[in-house]
C-alpha cells in the first residue's frame, strides 16, 4: 500500500518539521513547569527544576522504558539546553507570563503529540503489545508533568482534568500508532499518532468529549 504522506511530502522535509516541533514543544513544557513554580514563589533553582523535569522527564521514561539509553537528553544536550532557556524565559516574564499562555498550551499540546507517539514507536520497535505501546506513549507525553506535580506538592493534573482531555488524549494518539504497524512507514504512523492527540485535545477543549465523574 503506497504511504500517503511520504508520497506527498519529502522524508527530509517532514523530520526537519517533527524536528522543529518537538524543540517547540521542549520549550512549552519547560515554560508551563516553570510558571507553575514561578506561582509558587519557587526560587530560580526550583524554577529551573521544575520546568527541565517538565520538559525532559517525559522523554526520559520514553528512552528507559524503550531501553534507549542514556536518555536523549543526555546524548543531545539541545533539549536541555533549550529547557533552562524556556524556564529563564518564564522566571524573568513572570506574571507577564499570562499573556503568552494560550500560545503555550498550543505549543505543550503539540509537545505531547509528539512525545506520545515517538514514545510509542518506541515501545513497538521492541515489539511490545498494545497495551505496552499505549503505557509507553502515554507515559512518555504526561510523565514529566506528573514529576512536576508530585515535586511541587500538587495532585497531577492527569488525574482530574476530565474536562480536557490529557492523558487520555495521549494514549490514544499511542494506541493509533499500534493500530496502524504494518499499514505505513514508522514516520507516517508517528504523524498520524500525534494527529489524533491533537484532535482528542481540541474536541475536549471544545466541551465536546468529557470523561466521566463517579458522583457520590
Amino acid at each position: 500500500m503506497p504511504d500517503p504522506f511520504s508520497s506527498a511530502l519529502s522524508l527530509s522535509g517532514l523530520q526537519t518539521g517533527l524536528r522543529i516541533l518537538d524543540i517547540v514543544g521542549t520549550v512549552a513544557f519547560a515554560m508551563s513547569g516553570a510558571l507553575l513554580g514561578v506561582r509558587k514563589r519557587f526560587d530560580l533553582f526550583g524554577v529551573l527544576v521544575l520546568g527541565c523535569v517538565t520538559a525532559v522527564g517525559g522523554g526520559a521514561i520514553r528512552d528507559t522504558l524503550t531501553g534507549n539509553t542514556p536518555p536523549l537528553f543526555l546524548r543531545d544536550e539541545t533539549y536541555l539546553w533549550l529547557a533552562i532557556l524556556g524556564s529563564l524565559l518564564a522566571f524573568a516574564l513572570g506574571r507577564r507570563m499570562a499573556y503568552f499562555e494560550r500560545a503555550i498550551r498550543v505549543f505543550d499540546t503539540l509537545g505531547l503529540a509528539l512525545f506520545a507517539a515517538t514514545g510509542a514507536i518506541g515501545a513497538l520497535r521492541l515489539g511490545l503489545g498494545p497495551l505496552g505501546v499505549t503505557f509507553a506513549g502515554t507515559l512518555s507525553g504526561v510523565g514529566g508533568g506528573i514529576v512536576r506535580d508530585l515535586l511541587a506538592h500538587e495532585v497531577p493534573e492527569v488525574l482530574y482534568r476530565r474536562d480536557q482531555l490529557y492523558a487520555t488524549a495521549a494514549a490514544a494518539g499511542a494506541l493509533t500508532v499500534y493500530l496502524l504497524n504494518g499499514r505505513m512507514s514508522s514516520l507516517s504512523q508517528e504523524l498520524c499518532g500525534a494527529g489524533v492527540v491533537v484532535l482528542a485535545r481540541i474536541v475536549s477543549r471544545r466541551g465536546w468529549v468529557k470523561l466521566p465523574v463517579r458522583r457520590v
